[in-house]
């Protein structure tokens, strides 16, 4: 046996009894004549003593070479410690050990394993093993296992089924890059890893399976990001006999019953916004509604008053930020440079404060009245206090960078607080989008997205206007979930694949065996898609996912730990039937 209990375990109640513990060497105090270690595992810390007194010398010796990171087995008495540790759940407590057995040496680690680190990311990505045996990061790994549980013991209790479907599928186009393996069985043919079930779980519905879910992973090649994993978990469900109402109903009371398990909170309210007043409001499908500053438009009250910057823009838009007026001159230059940055490719803002007095004063007051700015103050629901930020551009854009500002406020205010959440739907999105680069419309979802019946009418005299039968879940400025009902009749399907730009044989090629299936009595149905590790990550209190994930990749996609992606032999290649060529 090699141990009987775990380093988190013992308490002043297990005074006298005799304990085995193993686990690694966190810390050693060498006194000479009194030797202390605190032993740690998944579960805690205990602090071994090894006392001259009541310890032969020889395990004293012994327990004087050991280091960080052994890995030993200790067997002693659990006695009262003199100086208790009360920020330690065993610190009332300590073994007074009879017997050391060094199960296995370790090197000096490359960085401090302690929740206070000496380690950059990149270090500590290399040796994850090691990165893993931190509290900050065990936790969350630990965290992640309770919210999966979660998870299915809420949708298993609803009448889902968990199913799994293939890794090795075909490449279909959904918009980001596939990855692709290639077949040695059959030469020049590759399988794609799934950017998500879509097709499966239809045909699970066609299947008659009626509620299908998974915690699946799915596989993106694309650009990343600090929330972006190339290789990352959907909780991806299915429902048949379903309209948009069920699914929202069903997937509130999911969401609403993780914040209550995971962290106490009840969540009354999902509110619903349209994805036209979301970008109208708050410049982004994916609003943070934990605070206000909506946006104001102000295009009737801030042209055609010769202030030429304004006067030839699209859009001209401002934000009331709640008890800024006392910012100085050099706080809003700050503000009106990081809008310049690349990253948000602003010209710069107008700004106008607010003051306590009721008075208002700004950088425009040459062109704008005191009455054009109470205006202002009106549209954009600033008080005395605020501070109007103004900004103006093309319509998309301008909304785009304003949006980005507003989440820095909010940031930088203190608004946006890990322990309050705030899940808002989005509705009616667009089902078409206009791509410059191929002049012609692209599914803003995938192609198996309904339209809105009574917009059906307009695909082929006004696409654009198009409404989607299609959802997002957002929760503290974050889509955490997205879906659709989806069509289930081949008519329809091979409607929307023909203004997708598919000709009839390319749907076939690509999608045959979902038009067929549809052909044998497709149930009306459709679903939804959490991405698992972001909404695991909002739990927790971050919008960050990758110490969410075990062993992650790095901004480039690389495993540094393993070193992959990597190069694979000559013979290997051969018997894939593959050869690589230099880039030209």
């Amino acid at each position: 046996m090699y141990r009987s209990h775990t380093c988190g375990e013992l308490r002043l109640e297990d005074k006298g009894k005799e304990v085995i513990l193993s686990g690694w060497v966190q810390k050693i105090r060498d006194k000479g004549f009194m030797v202390w270690v605190d032993l740690r595992d998944r579960y805690g810390l205990t602090q071994l003593i090894f006392d001259e007194e009541r310890t032969p010398k020889e395990m004293i010796d012994k327990a004087s070479q050991l280091g960080r990171e052994f890995v030993i087995q200790v067997t002693g008495e659990v006695i009262e410690r003199e100086s208790k540790n009360p920020n330690m759940p065993t610190g009332d407590v300590e073994i007074l050990v009879t017997e050391l057995k060094v199960l296995n040496s370790a090197q000096l680690p490359p960085f401090t394993i302690e929740d206070e680190t000496d380690g950059g990311e990149d270090l500590r990505m290399k040796y994850r093993y090691l990165d893993i045996r931190r509290n900050p990061v065990k936790n969350k790994l630990i965290f992640r296992s309770k919210v999966a549980m979660e998870v299915r013991k809420f949708l298993s209790e609803k009448g889902f089924i968990e199913v799994e479907t293939p890794v090795l599928i075909k490449s279909t186009p959904e918009g980001a890059r596939d990855f692709v393996v290639p077949s040695r069985m059959n030469e020049g043919q590759f399988y794609a890893l799934p950017q998500s079930p879509q097709t499966f779980k239809q045909l699970l519905m066609v299947g008659g399976m009626d509620k299908y879910f998974q915690i699946v992973k799915c596989f993106r090649d694309e650009d990343l990001r600090a929330d972006r994993q190339p290789e990352f978990t959907q909780i991806d469900c299915e429902m048949a006999f379903v309209e948009q109402e069920d699914i929202l109903n069903t997937f509130e009371n999911f969401t609403r019953h993780l914040i209550k398990a995971i962290k106490g909170v009840d969540v009354t309210e999902f509110p619903r916004m349209t994805y036209d007043e979301a970008m109208k409001k708050y410049g982004n499908d994916k609003p943070d509604i934990r605070f206000g500053m909506k946006f104001g438009e102000l295009n009737d009250l801030a042209k055609n008053k010769g202030f030429n910057v304004f006067d030839s823009q699209e859009l001209v838009v401002g934000i009331a930020v709640p008890g800024a007026a006392s910012y100085t001159r050099k706080e809003i230059d700050k503000l009106i440079e990081w809008v310049k940055r690349p990253q948000i490719g602003a010209n710069g803002l107008v700004w106008a404060k607010y003051n306590d007095d009721g008075s208002l004063k700004s950088s425009v007051d040459k062109f704008y009245s005191e009455e054009d700015l109470k205006a202002w103050a009106e549209r954009t629901g600033a008080k005395a206090g605020d501070l109007i930020l103004v900004m103006a551009g093309d319509a998309n854009k301008t909304r785009t960078q304003l949006s980005a500002l507003r989440m820095h406020l909010g940031n930088e205010l203190g608004l946006r607080k890990a322990d309050e959440f705030a899940p808002l739907w989005v509705v009616d999105f667009p089902l078409l989008e206009w791509d410059e680069e191929t002049k012609r419309f692209h599914a803003m979802h995938h192609p198996f997205t309904s339209p809105k019946p009574e917009d059906i009418k307009l695909l082929d005299t006004d696409p654009g206007n198009v409404r989607a039968n299609a959802y997002d879940l957002v929760l503290n400025g974050n889509e955490i979930g997205g879906g659709s009902i989806r069509i289930h009749d081949k008519s329809t399907q091979a409607m929307m694949f023909d203004h997708l730009g598919f000709t009839p044989e390319e749907a076939k090629a690509q999608f045959g065996f979902l038009m067929d299936a549809f052909q044998y009595g497709a149930p009306p149905h459709g679903g939804i898609a959490f991405g698992f590790d972001r909404l695991v990550a909002i739990l927790g209190g971050q919008e960050t996912i990758r110490d969410y994930i075990a062993f992650p990749k790095n901004n480039s996609g690389r495993d540094v730990m393993i070193d992959a992606p990597a190069k694979i032999g000559k013979d290997q290649l051969k018997e894939l039937n593959l050869e690589i060529t230099a880039n030209l």
